[in-house]
């Protein structure tokens, strides 16, 4: 029951939020104002919820170390996608043809702020947790991802391989970072930051939605194989291995620290660890 408490409670602050930027859209401010505001208020409402559901301290959402945390896994977010579309362009699909929209940009941040914190706190935060305590790691990890590619098949372009290409980068690659470090923060950070590099950045589609305008007006062209179509670069090749690279890396750091439930093991990890130990 804890888990469908938690998940509806922060479901109704993602869809009400979503209704509220999605009705101020075209107004960069309002929408960045919005943004931030369901983000911050999720995060509120997921720890209450956590609380009364399960007699604890949500310490995956403490306030101590909370910027830190963010920060670290927005620049690896930024990092993973740039280097993405850096191959993308070496091998000729994409190219920048001048500067694209600081309006654009500044809307888009509240957009993905919204959408990177309630994503992670449903799928990594009470989904991927609960499960894991149930069944260890390694599954909740592979059924999660899962779950959460083809939760992104009902996006406009979407396609099979796309959902699965987001199980693989997102579903894995996050909840990784989530196991490796015991706190919600990095893999919200790591999740902006991948998407506003996308969007934000370098203005080509996210999961399928459509192309954006941010800081450059970017092209892609050439084979979908390369680029990911119209589901954008996160259906690239690419983008694929890059992510399973950060999943190996923050899986590996994960057992070094003993982070790793065992399978039907009942009880989660004493400890909360930071991505700087």
């Amino acid at each position: 029951m804890r888990l469908l408490k938690q998940l509806v409670a922060v479901a109704a602050v993602a869809f009400v939020g979503s209704l509220g930027v999605g009705a101020v859209q075209g107004n960069a401010f309002l929408t960045l104002v919005l943004g931030v505001a369901t983000a911050v208020l999720a995060v509120f409402v997921y720890a209450r919820v956590v609380r009364w559901s399960e007699r604890r301290e949500p310490v995956e959402v403490a306030a101590k170390g909370a910027a830190t945390a963010v920060g670290r896994g927005i620049l690896v977010g930024i990092g993973l996608f740039t280097a993405v579309i850096v191959n993308i362009a070496f091998m000729g699909g994409y190219r920048v043809d001048g500067g694209g929209s600081l309006a654009g940009a500044i809307g888009l941040v509240g957009f993905m702020a919204a959408a990177a914190v309630t994503e992670e706190l449903l799928f990594r935060g009470v989904l991927f947790r609960i499960v894991e305590e149930r069944t260890g790691t390694w599954i909740a990890l592979t059924l999660t991802g899962l779950v959460f590619g083809m939760a992104h098949l009902f996006n406009q372009h979407a396609s099979l391989w796309g959902a699965l290409a987001i199980a693989i980068e997102g579903g894995g690659m996050l909840a990784a970072a989530y196991v490796a470090t015991r706190t919600l923060w990095v893999p919200i950070g790591l999740h902006f930051g991948w998407n506003f590099a996308a969007a934000g950045i370098f203005s080509t589609e996210v999961s399928g939605n459509g192309a954006t305008e941010g800081l450059l007006h970017g092209v892609t062209s050439g084979p979908a194989l390369l680029t990911g179509g119209d589901f954008g670069p996160e259906g690239s090749p690419y983008s694929v291995v890059f992510c399973v690279l950060a999943t190996i890396a923050f899986m590996w750091l994960a057992r070094r620290r003993g982070n790793l439930v065992p399978r039907r093991r009942g009880a989660r990890p004493g400890t909360t660890a930071t991505l700087s130990q």
